[in-house]
C-alpha cells in the first residue's frame, strides 16, 4: 500500500495543476477572442503557448500514471519547471493584454474553483483508499481526512475573501493561488503519508 499511497500523492498533485491550467486557458480563451486587433496576434501567441505547455505537462503526467514512486519523483521536478513556465506565461498574458482587472478576477475565480474541486477530489480518493485499510488505523486516517478538509475550508475562505474584494493585481491574486496550492500539496502529502502508516522505527 505504501508505494500506491505515494503514487496517489503524485497523481493528485499533477491533476490539480492540470485542472488549474485548463481553468486558466478556458478563461483566457474567451477574452482572447475579444482582444483588440492590434493585440490579437500577441494574445493568440500566448494562448497557443499556454496550450502547448499544458499539453506537455499532461503528456508527462499520463506517461507517469502507471509508474512507481521513484519515476514520479524524477518526473515531478521536470513537471514543476513546466508548471512555473505556464504560470509565467499567464502573467505575460496579463502584462501584454493590459491590466484588465475584470479578466484577472474571472481567471482567478476559475482557477480558485479548480483548486477547490481538486481538494474535494483528493479528499474523496483518500477516503476511498482509507476505507480499504484495516480499522486498527482508522482513527489516524480519520484525523488525516479531517485535517485535509479543514485545510481545504481555510484555503477556500481565503480565496473567497479575495474574490469579493475584486480589485487586487494579478500578482496578489497569483500569490494567493500559490499559497492555496502549497497548502493543497502539504495536505495531500500528509494524508497519503498517514495512509502509508508509520515508517520503520530506527
Amino acid at each position: 500500500m505504501s508505494e500506491q499511497s505515494s503514487v496517489h500523492y503524485y497523481l493528485n498533485w499533477a491533476k490539480e495543476r492540470i485542472d488549474e491550467m485548463d481553468a486558466a486557458l478556458a478563461s483566457l480563451e474567451v477574452k482572447a477572442g475579444q482582444a483588440k486587433a492590434e493585440s490579437q496576434v500577441k494574445v493568440d501567441e500566448i494562448v497557443a503557448d499556454l496550450k502547448k505547455r499544458r499539453d506537455e505537462f499532461q503528456t508527462v503526467a499520463k506517461t507517469q500514471a502507471e509508474a512507481g514512486e521513484a519515476a514520479w519523483a524524477r518526473a515531478k521536478t521536470e513537471m514543476e519547471n513546466q508548471w512555473e513556465g505556464f504560470e509565467a506565461q499567464v502573467k505575460t498574458y496579463f502584462d501584454s493584454a493590459g491590466k484588465q482587472i475584470e479578466q484577472q478576477q474571472v481567471t482567478f475565480k476559475d482557477i480558485a474553483a479548480a483548486q477547490a474541486k481538486a481538494w474535494q477530489e483528493a479528499a474523496g480518493k483518500f477516503r476511498e483508499a482509507a476505507g480499504k485499510v484495516a480499522t486498527a488505523r482508522s482513527a489516524d486516517l480519520e484525523a488525516a481526512l479531517k485535517q485535509m478538509k479543514s485545510d481545504a475550508s481555510e484555503a477556500e475562505a481565503r480565496l473567497q475573501k479575495l474574490k469579493q474584494a475584486g480589485s487586487e493585481s494579478w500578482s496578489v491574486l497569483s500569490a494567493a493561488l500559490a499559497e492555496s496550492r502549497k497548502a493543497f500539496d502539504q495536505a495531500n502529502q500528509a494524508a497519503w503519508n498517514a495512509l502509508r502508516g508509520p515508517g520503520p522505527k530506527g
